[in-house]
């Protein structure tokens, strides 16, 4: 009896895993459904005036420009105005460069300069008004240096030679008593042996 009950037990056991499996195998369904459409026109909520001889609209006056430019200069919207500079001297790595720049409105002026590694100090001066674009004018101060190279240095430049080598063979043969007799009996290496 105890036996039959084990064999009931490993049954439904097995019943369930196999409805599990079976339950688990199904796969959702979709289904596709065609858009509803929801628009509908936009309803009409404009009045007219009630009194139809009144004249609704009026051309802004010359008092009014001037009142909003002053508004525009109270709140500092006005034309655009500024004045800045900047610059690097590095005495360290020898970087020497700077810009300055001030615009009224639609004028802008300004100018950067940087030093040359060949000693020349180059400068450019520009100026913008309004649409007429970017005018700049470019000119160097100084000599051009080039230091000559001294017979007593040192350094000097060769080509580098080569250095490469054909590479060497790296494989050896396995250290086994079953390959070895392999390669003796052979003088080559065969199929593995089971």
């Amino acid at each position: 009896q105890r036996i039959n009950n084990m064999n009931t037990k490993i049954c439904l056991i097995l019943l369930a895993a196999v409805a599990g499996l079976a339950s688990a195998d199904k796969r959702p369904t979709y289904s596709y459904q065609e858009p509803q459409n929801s628009y509908s026109p936009p309803q009409n909520t404009y009045q007219a005036p009630e009194d139809s001889s009144e004249e609704v609209y009026s051309a802004p006056s010359e008092e009014s420009y001037s009142s909003q430019s002053e508004e525009e200069e109270e709140y500092g919207y006005g034309p655009a105005k500024y004045d800045f500079d900047w610059s690097v001297k590095d005495e360290y790595s020898g970087n020497d460069f700077g810009q300055e720049e001030t615009r009224d409105g639609d004028r802008t002026d300004g100018s950067y300069y940087v030093h040359l590694p060949d000693g020349r100090l180059q400068k450019v001066t520009y100026y913008v008004d309004g649409d007429s674009g970017y005018v700049a004018e470019v000119t160097y101060e100084g000599e051009a240096q080039y230091p000559e190279a001294s017979e007593e240095s040192s350094e000097s430049y060769e080509a580098p030679k080569p250095s490469y080598s054909a590479p060497s063979p790296s494989y050896s043969a396995p250290e086994s008593e079953e390959s070895e007799e392999a390669v003796v009996s052979s003088g080559r290496y065969g199929a593995p042996r089971n």
